[in-house]
């Protein structure tokens, strides 16, 4: 397992992860992808982002870069919480 590029320290016990067999998984809360699943499933692709421009303050930005990568994901998820929070549906 690549674990290359993490930010922090993982908590998990990859020993123990990497040491499962299949046979060890329980899937019983898994619902089974029959027929019917199939006949009802949709394909759904992810919306494309923007590119664009935005002037932020050195600090407001610099706080975001310091949380780690995915900073733009989370000044995107930051501005979706606003609009959502503000949209009269």
């Amino acid at each position: 397992m690549n674990k290359k590029g993490l930010p922090k320290k993982s908590l998990t016990d990859w020993a123990k992860v990497d040491a499962l067999q299949d046979e060890d998984l329980d899937y019983t809360e898994i619902p089974e992808a029959d027929e019917d699943f199939w006949r009802h499933a949709k394909v759904v692709l992810p919306v494309p982002k923007k590119l664009v421009s935005i002037r932020l303050d050195a600090d407001v930005l610099e706080w975001f870069k310091a949380q780690g990568k995915g900073y733009q994901s989370r000044i995107n998820a930051v501005l979706r919480a606003y609009k959502e929070a503000h949209s009269i549906n």
